[in-house]
């Protein structure tokens, strides 16, 4: 059964009827054409879709309406929708309205009941649907074409609308994101090996930077030689230096400790050198004296000069130091920490037994009376180089506790309160003990003893590496004027030659210079040239020490010499 209205039972109606909408319950509602537009109606399905009335699932092919017998009534439920009363598009729709009755005699569908056309009107014509489609498929003025992908439902009426087709552009867009983001999966790709070859290429570059660095700074493992070259691609007479000497001086006891604070500043080391009292020095008259009576008797400026010529060094200030400004100064920067090699007893302990002071030990904290304690000690029997090993310690220990900052070892210095010898300044001095504090904390700074003979003069052999590699390695240049330099070396097993020799070299206006005594005699003497431009000045050596022409030849000489002189056993003083 079907409660719907029958598009076949508008035959029993009375007019042609025209679809007006649907009520709330789906079903769809008509109206009756007015008598004047019955005839010739026409169908036009897009007519209707900017109107009220548009139906969009209706199709343009209709089945034809059933027949019905003559005497056939239609029923309550075949009955059409609609109103008698004329309908205008402006209207309001009431789905409860009395629907439009048929006239006698016409077909609610728009066909007469002997089955004639309707003439078509001049208006909209009604569309019912399953009602057989109009013999004319004309369009509104209005009407737009169907947007793309749109269906054009046909057919069973219940047929169910399908999904459209996959709009071809749809595809194409698909295609080109997915090529796109294949595009960009390969462009990250290839940034990222980018970035690979930059970091390879950057750390090659590093590495290698760093290894001629190294190289060139001394420190590359395995690399570094000695012929003349101490860890530095530099020569050592060519690297520079600034070196200043300090005095000890025991206030309590007497007696002095000379050292030299050496900052290579090409290497980056730090060296404390220290000078045994032993030390043959020259004095002004050329006369031969120890560094204990040069410090004693030509003060801080007069042994400077003498330590210049005998080591060739060029040393920029004087530093003395008494031992109660070494106390206050390990107060100042706040005690150290020694490796001590013996018991210090205390200086005022009244009685023997008393518990030492400086105990022996590692890392052994020592206050600035211990520390003074400690570096001026010398046991009995001990040598003086043993207390010259302390004093270093001592020195090394307070350069570890100083400020790196020059300002504030500056005004350490200054808080001692010390006048010290010009040119030497508060300034100065505190800048040169903060580049040394630096190089003793980052383990760039060593203490050496200067090795000499018990006559106090220097041995080539053992001398070389701390005169040559640490301080310079050549002798200073004479002065434009300046006497020409002359180093003895005794090998002829007679020490009084030596002196003769001596006496002879100042009478003639040449600077002495003692050489100490060879291990062994020599049968004949030499005198050596290390400069070509000294040849001249070795031939008048040997002619004023009554020496053959043949005896002068070129090679190496002493430390602070121009010219060397051995002394063999053809050597006759009476001669000279």
């Amino acid at each position: 059964m079907n409660d719907r209205y029958d598009a076949g039972d508008a035959a029993y109606g009375a007019g042609p009827y025209e679809l007006v909408g649907y009520d709330e319950y789906g079903r769809p509602m008509y109206r009756q054409i007015p008598a004047q537009q019955a005839p010739q109606a026409a169908y036009d399905p897009y007519a209707q879709q900017q109107g009220y009335g548009h139906d969009p699932y209706t199709t343009g092919r209709q089945p034809q309406a059933p027949a019905h017998d003559a005497g056939h009534q239609p029923s309550a439920y075949e009955q059409p929708y609609g109103s008698q009363t004329p309908y205008t598009p402006h209207d309001p729709y009431d789905p409860y309205a009395p629907g439009p009755q048929a006239a006698p005699g016409q077909d609610p569908y728009g066909q007469a009941a002997n089955g004639g056309q309707q003439p078509r009107a001049a208006e909209q014509t009604a569309y019912i649907p399953q009602q057989a489609g109009p013999a004319e498929d004309t369009r509104s003025a209005r009407e737009e074409e169907p947007a793309p992908g749109e269906r054009d439902h046909q057919g069973d009426p219940f047929a169910f609308a399908e999904d459209p087709d996959g709009d071809p552009e749809d595809v194409i867009d698909w295609l080109k994101f997915t090529e796109n983001r294949t595009e960009r999966r390969e462009e990250a790709r290839r940034r990222a090996r980018g970035r690979i070859i930059t970091l390879l290429v950057v750390l090659a570059l590093v590495l290698t930077g760093g290894a001629g660095y190294l190289w060139y700074a001394g420190d590359l493992p395995g690399l570094s030689s000695s012929g003349g070259r101490t860890g530095s691609a530099t020569p050592v007479a060519a690297q520079k230096r600034d070196v200043i000497v300090v005095h000890l001086h025991n206030t309590g006891k007497g007696g002095t400790s000379t050292a030299l604070l050496v900052d290579n500043t090409t290497t980056k080391q730090g060296t404390t050198v220290l000078l045994p009292n032993a030390l043959a020095l020259t004095g002004d008259d050329g006369s031969t004296t120890t560094l204990a009576k040069s410090v004693d008797g030509d003060g801080a400026s007069g042994t400077r000069d003498q330590l210049d010529t005998v080591l060739g060094t060029s040393i920029q200030g004087s530093w003395r130091l008494d031992t109660p400004y070494l106390q206050n100064l390990v107060e100042l920067v706040g005690n150290i920490e020694v490796d001590t090699d013996t018991d210090v007893p205390d200086p005022d302990a009244g009685k023997k037994g008393t518990a030492p002071l400086v105990h022996r030990g590692h890392e052994q904290t020592l206050s600035g009376k211990a520390a003074v304690a400690y570096a001026t000690y010398r046991a009995a029997g001990e040598s003086q180089n043993a207390q010259l090993q302390r004093f270093g310690q001592v020195m090394q220990g307070v350069l570890r506790k100083m400020s790196s900052d020059p300002s504030s070892a500056t005004t350490t210095v200054q808080t001692l309160a010390q006048i010290l010898d010009p040119p030497l300044t508060d300034k100065d001095l505190g800048a040169f003990l903060a580049r040394l504090a630096d190089l003793a904390k980052n383990g760039a700074y060593s203490t050496t003893l200067l090795p000499v003979r018990t006559d106090g003069t220097l041995s080539a052999r053992t001398s070389d590496s701390v005169v040559k590699d640490i301080l310079g390695g050549t002798a200073k240049s004479p002065a434009s004027g300046s006497a020409v330099r002359v180093s003895v070396q005794n090998a002829t097993g007679v020490k009084d030659d030596t002196d003769k020799a001596r006496v002879v070299l100042l009478n003639g206006g040449f600077t002495f210079l003692e050489g100490g005594s060879a291990s062994g005699t020599q049968a004949t003497s030499k005198v050596v040239y290390a400069d070509a431009a000294h040849k001249a000045d070795a031939t008048e050596v040997a002619k004023t020490l009554g020496l053959p022409a043949g005896s002068v030849t070129r090679g190496t000489v002493s430390s602070g010499a121009d010219v060397s002189v051995i002394l063999g056993g053809d050597y006759r003083p009476s001669a000279s």
